[in-house]
């Protein structure tokens, strides 16, 4: 089992920047957790930790910065890794969702055989904010026939309120209030 450095404090290691990717918007930016080894992998042990008691046969994440959660952890935890794509990004037979968005619409699509019926996928992304791309994910696995036991994500931004959207428990390392 990977340690959990439990005494690494995980906030020390994201960086909010200012006005990105428009202004009036503090970005938080994991690439500063993924080049530091121990913060890294202290995040996954916790996370692996968190996401087990849902007894997953499947990860899932969403593109693309819940491809560098769920890839990881999948693998940690012995698993397969399922990607969730914008449309036309995946080879073969696919399946996918359209959702709305705050203004518009956006689609979301995963190869067709890529979970079989009954299996226990649990979803993930980097940070959750609003949740209409968790809900959609989470919609679309369903779809395909999969048991989605829960949702995770690295980062939580709960004065979004994304997590009212999601109708599984949802599980964060890190929670933003403001």
């Amino acid at each position: 089992m990977t340690e959990t450095h439990d005494d690494l404090d995980l906030r020390d290691h994201i960086r909010g920047i200012p006005d990105f990717p428009k202004p009036g918007i503090l970005f938080y930016d994991i690439s500063t957790l993924l080049r530091h080894g121990p913060a890294w992998r202290a995040a996954m042990a916790r996370l692996a930790r968190v996401i087990r008691p849902y007894k997953p046969d499947l990860l899932a994440g969403i593109e693309s910065r819940g491809f560098l959660v769920a890839a990881p952890l999948a693998l940690e935890l012995g698993l397969g890794f399922v990607m969730l794509r914008k449309p036309r990004k995946l080879p073969g037979a696919t399946v996918g969702l359209d959702y709305a968005l705050e203004y518009g619409t956006d689609r979301i699509e995963m190869q067709a055989d890529a979970v079989q019926p009954g299996q226990r996928v649990v979803l993930l992304d980097d940070l959750l904010a609003t949740g209409g791309t968790m809900a959609a994910g989470i919609a679309l696995l369903r779809q395909a026939g999969a048991v989605v036991p829960a949702s995770a994500a690295l980062i939580e931004l709960s004065f979004l309120n994304g997590r009212q959207r999601l109708d599984v428990p949802f599980e964060a390392l890190l929670r933003y209030d403001d």
